[in-house]
Parts: C-alpha cells; sequence; structure tokens
C-alpha cells in the first residue's frame, strides 16, 4: 500500500499537540504566565512522544516495504527415472480471483530452473509502494555435471503468468490500456524510479516427492524448499556432505 495507515493516528496527534506548543506560546506573549507554559509543556511532552512513535511506524514501514515478499509458485516433483522427473508448477490465483493454476512438465537433469522477467524498482520506490514485477518466462531442467549439461537430453517448457501488463499501480487499478513495462521503458528518463529490467532465475535440486515454494521479493526470483525431502535435496544437492 501506498500509506500504512496504522501511523496516521500518531501523526495526528502530534500535529494536534503543536497546536498546543502553538497555543501556549501566543498565551505566554499575552501574559498568561501560568497556563501558557503548562501548555508548552504538556503539547511539547506529547508532541515528542508522538513524534517518536511516527518515525518508528515509518522505520517498520520502511523495513516492510523493502522485504516484501509474494508468492510466485510451488513447484512439486514426482521422479519417473533417473534424471528425469514430472514437474507440477501450481501458480497462486490472480489478483482478481479465480482457482490456482496447474500444469505438469517433464523435465530432464538434476535441478529443476524457472526463469522471468523482472521489473525491479528503486529502494525508494518500493518504499513508496511500488513492488518488484514479473513475468514468468520459462522452466528448464539442469545437469550439475558441466559436460553432462553439454551433451543430455535437454528440456525446456514455457511458461505464462505472473504480474500482468495491465494492472494496479500503488494499489490502484489502472482503467486505461497502459503497461507498467512499456510505461518504465519509455519514461524512464522522467521518472527516474526503474532500478533495472532483467531477466533473473533460480534454480533447486530435484528429488522425488520435493516441494518448493518460489518467490518474488524486491530483489528478485528466490526459492525455498517446504518439505523435507526439499531440505534434505537442497542441503546435499550441490555439496558433498561429510
Amino acid at each position: 500500500m501506498l500509506i500504512s495507515y496504522w501511523w496516521i493516528a500518531p501523526a495526528l496527534i502530534a500535529f494536534i499537540a503543536a497546536l498546543f506548543v502553538l497555543n501556549g506560546l501566543i498565551s505566554l506573549f499575552r501574559g498568561h504566565w501560568v497556563t501558557g507554559p503548562l501548555k508548552m509543556i504538556g503539547g511539547g511532552a506529547v508532541l515528542a512522544a508522538a513524534g517518536a512513535a511516527v518515525l518508528l511506524a515509518q522505520n517498520i514501514q520502511t523495513y516492510a516495504r523493502l522485504t516484501h515478499e509474494r508468492p510466485v509458485a510451488t513447484i512439486q516433483l514426482r521422479q519417473l527415472a533417473p534424471q528425469y522427473f514430472e514437474v507440477t508448477v501450481i501458480q497462486p490465483p490472480l489478483a482478481d480471483g479465480g482457482a490456482a493454476r496447474t500444469a505438469m512438465y517433464p523435465v530432464n537433469g538434476d535441478d529443476w530452473r524457472i526463469e522471468a522477467q523482472v521489473l525491479k524498482w528503486k529502494p525508494w520506490a518500493n518504499v513508496l509502494g511500488l513492488d518488484t514485477q514479473y513475468r514468468l518466462d520459462r522452466l528448464s531442467g539442469r545437469y550439475q555435471n558441466i559436460e553432462q549439461e553439454r551433451t543430455g537430453a535437454r528440456s525446456v517448457h514455457a511458461l505464462s503468468g505472473g504480474d500482468p501488463q495491465n494492472g494496479r499501480i500503488l494499489d490502484v487499478v489502472i482503467p486505461w490500456n497502459v503497461s507498467v513495462w512499456d510505461a518504465a521503458r519509455r519514461y524512464r528518463k522522467y521518472v527516474d524510479a526503474v532500478d533495472t529490467l532483467y531477466g533473473g532465475a533460480t534454480y533447486m535440486p530435484m528429488a522425488d516427492g520435493a516441494r518448493y515454494e518460489v518467490w518474488i521479493t524486491q530483489s528478485g526470483l528466490i526459492a525455498r524448499p517446504a518439505n523435507d525431502a526439499a531440505r534434505n535435496a537442497s542441503a546435499g544437492g550441490w555439496v558433498s556432505v561429510q
């Protein structure tokens, strides 16, 4: 969201307290030597407390915005043969509702890899409410052995999904035929909010029964193991554990 409403209350209290301080100052200049200072002291104390609350809330909002994550897909694996898996990709429902989208793909290799086009905003734009945008591009297999990567059976599948070209910006629905991606390219020199447009990917080891969660962070795609089979595979999938 563009504004965290839970810190508006202390901001309003700070504003009212500032008015009390001002009123006390006016009373002091009018010769009210008792009520004037009392209003200033009371208003100043409330102003300081409310100001501290506002700063704390803003720091919390900044941290929350810069570390914000959204689910991209759940990856479920079933082994069909050595280095050959059935990969189920489950995408969450679209923002306007509907059911989760599920598709299955045969994948050769030791690892699965998911790729996407990513539009990354600058941190100040993240704080204001703009989240990193993504478009899923492809799912493929990956061999850990370089020679096998050159000569082994390959598998790659086109993916679709992710943030729509036209959608929500700063939590507001854009009714016009406006593409965030095209606008970011076209008007970048006028509004320097885009950090980069790039192709991002994440990959994890494949194992029978493993399940992973793929997320989009403000920096790009990440994947996390979601069950014991995935945790065991990712713990020893790339490096020999002694």
